[in-house]
């Protein structure tokens, strides 16, 4: 992997990691279309450059938290189950999911038609996501980390999972999507440190290795800070829909690619 090549991942990394359209199903699509995408390196690279897109978020959000300490409390509850997942079904996941394009893509549709299904139900009356951040129980949280645990599964998107449980649970587009970027802070930040532990020797024995991910994570952050931004002011007026259009258009576009490429 090139200094280029960590820099455009590290873009994509930051565009993506908040919207609810899996970052790490782009990772893989586009690190493949690059024949970046082999080796431990690779994967290790996807996973740790997600810590840059993190400080985004807790530069943006640190006021708030010192504020609000039974907030943090709540973000740990739903971490809990994230990171029991996380260790008990590391091996299989990366082994298994990351090297399925036949499931990531079809996982990633379906999340996308999910999206409409649940905006369906908000325009019937069905589900009325109303409620604030500020009314989110500890019950909830551990029903959202329950949830969240799924994002593991590549295609699916952690941020897109955490939206949807808290717009099940009531609460309001945009604060659910500020919370999956408060919730991302214990959960990325523990599978970079995870991984870096798992594959220390690995980013060790090249020196530029570590200039590689620290590259990718610099080009994340500084793209992550506008891109939160953006998405909270998008949920207070639109659906999720447009998410789902381009789940279907992208996910369909990466199929064809894989088969005739």
């Amino acid at each position: 992997m090139g200094f280029w090549d960590a820099i455009l991942l590290g873009i994509i990394e930051g565009l993506t990691e908040f919207l609810p359209v899996s970052s790490t199903f782009h990772l893989i699509a586009v690190a493949r279309l690059l024949g970046r995408g082999e080796g431990e390196f690779a994967k290790l690279f996807e996973v740790f450059i997600q810590s840059g897109a993190v400080l985004a978020v807790l530069l943006l959000y640190w006021g708030r938290l010192k504020k609000d300490t039974a907030l943090i409390g709540k973000m740990l509850v739903s971490f809990v189950p994230t990171a029991l997942l996380g260790v008990l079904a590391y091996g299989t996941i990366k082994r298994v999911f990351f090297n399925s394009y036949c499931w990531m893509i079809g996982i990633f549709i379906l999340v996308g038609l999910v999206f409409f299904i649940f905006e369906a139900l908000v325009k019937k009356g069905t589900l009325s996501p109303r409620k604030a951040l500020v009314e989110l129980s500890y019950r909830d949280s551990l029903i959202i980390g329950l949830v969240q645990s799924l994002a593991f599964f590549p295609g699916v998107s952690r941020a897109g999972a955490v939206i949807l449980a808290m717009m099940i649970l009531g609460f309001r587009r945009d604060d659910s999507a500020a919370f999956s970027f408060l919730l991302a802070i214990p959960t990325i930040f523990s599978a970079g440190v995870y991984d870096l532990y798992k594959t220390r020797d690995l980013i060790f024995s090249s020196g530029s290795n570590v200039v590689i991910l620290l590259v990718g994570s610099l080009a994340a952050f500084l793209v992550a800070f506008v891109a939160v931004k953006w998405l909270i002011r998008y949920l207070q007026n639109h659906t999720l829909n447009i998410f789902g259009f381009y789940r279907l258009a992208a996910g369909l576009l990466f199929l064809l690619a894989i088969l005739f490429l």
